[in-house]
């Protein structure tokens, strides 16, 4: 057996690089380190059913389906998902769009995390990477030097992996984050959150409405040609059971601007009811020895700017190319620059994202609100801040 082949020996298995985490960053850097010649071994402490059903993200960067489809992962994208050339601000009595293709040359796509981690998922079968579901204990050893990874798997039995790095893709929860001593943490938690719905309704616009309203933002997305996703700005610590669905949808009525200019926001049958609290938090360095972490377990974004899932990508596109530089060609350089490269990224999209957020959520300050609505009329009309917004929000090239 080839040494760097992930299997059983008197310790246990051994691998090339381990990987703690099987959401899309996960399974997308095992991937790609497969296509470069590099072998590794995914843990997961969920089961493939959960991680594939998780309800997260539904914005595509220009970039994320550029580097999806170099990877063999884009006939789905193509096929399935909806390109959108930008999007809509809205406040009061005055909607515009935002062209980001006659901006910048660059669309999105609406195609949900859960479609990701089926392509995803697929692409494993197919490749043959190892992946281990439902593991618990799961610790990390000599990140220094000489790195393993202990957990019990689905069985009971204790394990160990031996492994040249560990790849910390494992979220904002997980060990890996923990694994880094000494690191320095940057965070905001804002004073709300968002209310997320599911309906089984037709959206209502052919892209998606941001919207300002004295009463806070709203957002209109969609999941597909028949399902809906919407968003109220609501206080941090409401329970989405207290609402019913006609004060949920008479809200988004009146944020959306049901009525405006014969627009009408159709309601249906909603299927799912979620809060997310709103907070940034990067974490620095995104490297410690050989363990690297990816995704949200180094940083995390309000979903405003829609960067979060776009980031991760970004990361592991990075990652990998380090990686795959470290083992196959014995050059260390990418490697030991990726905390400072991939973190050029992150700062640019938290603070891309803090800014989307500050401008379209009220405080209940009205000096607050008149800046605002003073940004948004200067988005809205003027193309230099229209393109500033449709550069960050389409995406900036994968090594930025």
């Amino acid at each position: 057996m080839c040494p760097g082949r992930a299997g059983h020996n008197a310790e246990g298995m051994r691998t090339q690089v381990a990987i703690i985490g099987a959401g899309p960053a996960g399974l997308l850097l095992s991937h790609l380190l497969a296509q470069g010649g590099v072998e590794s071994v995914v843990l997961e402490t969920r089961s493939e059913e959960y991680v594939a059903a998780r309800i997260r993200a539904g914005i595509l960067e220009h970039s994320s389906v550029e580097l999806l489809e170099a990877a063999g992962l884009g006939a789905r994208i193509r096929a399935e998902g909806d390109e959108h050339r930008g999007i809509y601000l809205q406040w009061p009595g005055e909607r515009h769009h935002l062209d980001f293709v006659d901006l910048t040359g660059r669309s999105v796509w609406v195609y949900g995390q859960t479609e990701v981690q089926k392509d995803l998922i697929a692409a494993r079968r197919a490749g043959g990477q190892e992946i281990h579901y439902e593991v618990s204990d799961v610790a990390l050893h000599d990140v220094e030097e000489r790195p393993y990874v202990t957990f019990t798997d689905v069985s009971g039995a204790p394990q160990r992996i031996d492994a040249v790095v560990i790849a910390g893709c494992d979220g904002s929860f997980g060990p890996s984050r923990s694994a880094v001593p000494a690191a320095q943490v940057f965070e905001r938690v804002y004073p709300y959150s968002w209310f997320g719905i599911l309906a089984d309704v037709a959206p209502s616009t052919d892209e998606l409405i941001y919207a300002w309203h004295p009463d806070g933002f709203a957002l209109h997305s969609m999941r597909s040609e028949s399902v809906s996703r919407l968003y109220l700005q609501v206080p941090n610590g409401t329970d989405p059971q207290s609402w019913s669905d006609d004060r949920i949808w008479g809200e988004l009525s009146k944020r959306l601007g049901h009525g405006q200019n014969g627009w009408k926001l159709n309601p249906g049958p909603i299927t799912d009811k979620s809060v997310l609290p709103m907070r940034s938090y990067v974490q620095t360095p995104m490297r410690h020895g050989e363990l690297y972490l990816a995704g949200d377990a180094a940083h995390i974004v309000p979903p405003t700017g829609a960067k979060g899932l776009n980031l991760a990508i970004a990361d592991v596109a990075l990652l990998s190319r380090a990686l795959i530089s470290k083992i196959k060609d014995k050059d260390s350089s990418y490697a030991d620059a990726y905390s400072d490269h991939a973190q050029r990224r992150v700062w640019r999209c938290t603070h891309f994202s803090w800014w989307m957020t500050t401008m379209l959520h009220t405080s209940g300050d009205p000096f607050d609100a008149e800046l605002q609505l003073s940004q948004l009329r200067w988005v809205a009309g003027s193309r230099a801040g229209a393109t500033g917004l449709a550069e960050n929000y389409a995406g900036l090239p994968i090594g930025y």
